[in-house]
């Protein structure tokens, strides 16, 4: 089924909108009209989806939340048209008009639709919680321009444990997208390995956010990050010493022995399954995999060796980190 979609401003969007999420959300579902109807229709672009002949199918809404990242909401298909493709080709259209605008595209799902939204790359990054009654959890997009240009015929694409297909990756655009898209689902481990920590590449806000939730918020996380320079960190102030100094126990940096073997190109590993290994030091160029458990094992083998010879920062040291 090949569906149009059309976007509106609240004030110029035809009936069908309101009728849709009136027949969904506050019929079927039972969510109160109260609730369904709120300010943020009066800010957010509002997009309907019609078959050939017309006939409305389902709608969303989008708006930009204050911290600049895309919130997508209010999604909804008419029953009579539920499991013929028509909620991916309105979800993928978002995501779309989304790219090159916002880096992170967000959402609030009903828990039985995790499966749905996860095969249009989105990952869980909430507990579970009721929203009017019902069980929702927080889905978030880290690379919606990777996810709109590259993600055909893909599964789960980009999701920790289940996207089975590797990603190629020749810009710095590209590398700290999937950097980000990795290390947000981190569940206890980010291991990165690298010649030194790039301001460019890792002092950047978002990679910043990520690790600090990971090390706040799960009691058993492991963030290491095995270096070969540290000179640029005590010349330059950076986001990650603020946090290490922050949370000491939590994230740990060790400078490379360069009198033991190490290996000759960069890697972040992120969990048991994800990794990301580039050709070389200080280029882009690289592959990322989220569901390759072997390959993993073998660079975290070899990531222990390089740790357990490398030695504390004594550069950070005379910062008193």
């Amino acid at each position: 089924m090949k569906l149009t979609i059309r976007k509106y401003s609240w004030q110029q969007a035809p009936e069908a909108v309101r009728s849709i999420r009136q027949r969904v959300f506050i019929d079927e579902q039972q969510v109160p009209a109260e609730q369904e109807w709120d300010a943020t229709d009066e800010i957010a672009d509002h997009y309907l989806a019609v078959t050939a002949d017309q006939t409305p199918v389902g709608v969303a809404r989008m708006f930009p939340s204050v911290t600049q990242t895309a919130q997508i909401g209010r999604m909804a298909i008419l029953p009579e048209f539920r499991s013929q493709g028509a909620g991916e080709q309105l979800l993928h259209h978002l995501i779309r008009d989304a790219a090159g605008h916002f880096r992170d595209v967000q959402l609030s799902a009903q828990q039985y639709a995790i499966p749905f939204y996860q095969r249009c790359g989105f990952h869980v990054c909430s507990d579970l919680y009721q929203d009017v009654g019902i069980p929702h959890v927080d889905m978030r997009c880290l690379a919606p321009t990777l996810i709109a240009t590259q993600s055909n015929g893909r599964a789960h694409p980009m999701v920790l444990g289940k996207d089975t297909q590797p990603w190629q990756c020749d810009t710095d655009a590209a590398l700290a997208d999937l950097t980000d898209a990795l290390s947000g689902q981190a569940g206890q481990r980010i291991w990165l390995y690298e010649h030194t920590l790039e301001h460019a590449r890792y002092d950047r806000h978002r990679f910043h956010e990520l690790l600090s939730t990971l090390a706040r918020q799960h009691r058993l996380a492991d963030v290491r990050l095995l270096i070969h320079d540290d000179k640029p960190l005590a010349k330059r102030r950076h986001q990650i010493v603020e946090l290490m100094r922050r949370l000491p126990s939590r994230i740990q940096l060790r400078v490379i022995n360069p009198l033991y073997p190490h290996a000759e190109h960069p890697f972040l590993l992120v969990d048991r399954a994800g990794i990301l290994a580039r050709t070389r030091f200080g280029q882009p160029q690289g592959v990322a995999n989220f569901s390759a458990r072997h390959q993993v094992k073998q660079a975290a083998d070899q990531y222990q060796r390089m740790w357990d010879t490398a030695s504390p920062s004594r550069e950070l040291r005379e910062l008193a980190l």
